[in-house]
């Protein structure tokens, strides 16, 4: 890659659910309409990234932490489970705009037979939607859910970072509409440096469950090109806690097909050759 890796810093914190990020995104990109149905179970109105959603601002309401005899606060639970009734209103909003992570090991790649999918000069993942021709293996293959085949002619789309204002030197349209700087975007290394030094700034504020999710290259797919400071649990902002690349098993499979592979053909060749013995 000719470029230096780029990607997004989301800091949750500073999210107020305004939805310019998914304004700005379907605006640039030209992206349908997709409903805006409400689910009934938030004030959320797009749901879920797909296909013709690319940036999604999740709105989850929980009890607040409880204080603890030890000092600290109790993490509030996930969607699912029970929890006492908090005095008096008791309630907060975590918001969180969600997008495809960009990631080092991306297993939609592994798996496209076209090169429909590709990585660019800048580290980022973008479909090639002339080049799509539905097979859909990209949608299970992602570890976070966010690619998905268009109803309309099944081909599949996802952010692109906004490859095109990327080339012309301009940053993502979400992140430039964002009016509180929860969406930042840069260079990687700096970004991963500015969210530490966040993360340390809301610790000494008494925010101790402040944490970082998809910044370490040491994990299931070796880091995320867009990583999120949360403030609770991956699973309640709808995040697999453990994130793995579902092709990370490939290597080892063609290795076991090929040797399946060569017995078979050893097989074949004994048996012709006893066979040939045998006319003698």
């Amino acid at each position: 890659m000719s470029e230096e890796r780029v990607g997004f810093f989301t800091d949750t914190s500073v999210c107020i659910g305004c939805k310019a990020c998914e304004v700005a995104c379907k605006e640039w990109n030209a992206i349908p309409e997709d409903g805006l149905t409400l689910t009934g179970m938030s004030y959320d109105n797009t749901g879920a990234l797909g296909a013709s959603t690319w940036r999604h601002v999740a709105f989850i309401e929980q009890p607040q932490p409880q204080p603890q005899p030890d000092g600290r606060t109790e993490l509030p639970l996930a969607q699912g489970e029970s929890a006492p009734t908090p005095e008096g209103d008791g309630m907060r909003w975590l918001m969180s705009s969600d997008v495809c992570k960009h990631c080092t090991h991306a297993a939609c790649l592994d798996v496209c037979p076209t090169g429909s999918l590709f990585r660019t000069e800048f580290g980022t993942v973008v479909v090639q939607a002339d080049i799509c021709n539905g097979c859909g293996y990209c949608v299970p293959a992602c570890p976070y859910g966010v690619i998905e085949q268009r109803p309309s002619d099944g081909r599949a789309f996802k952010c692109t970072m906004c490859y095109d204002r990327l080339g012309a030197g301009q940053e993502p349209a979400c992140a430039k509409a964002c009016p509180t700087e929860s969406i930042q975007f840069g260079p990687l290394d700096e970004l991963r440096e500015r969210a530490a030094l966040r993360v340390d700034q809301l610790h000494e504020a008494g925010v101790t469950d402040a944490h970082l999710y998809g910044d370490d290259p040491e994990d299931g797919v070796g880091g995320d090109g867009a990583f999120f400071l949360l403030l609770d649990r991956p699973e309640v902002y709808g995040l697999p806690p453990d994130p793995v690349v579902t092709t990370r098993d490939l290597p080892a499979m063609w290795k076991h097909a090929g040797a399946a592979a060569l017995s078979l053909l050893g097989g074949v060749a004994l048996s012709f050759a006893v066979a040939g013995r045998g006319r003698r």
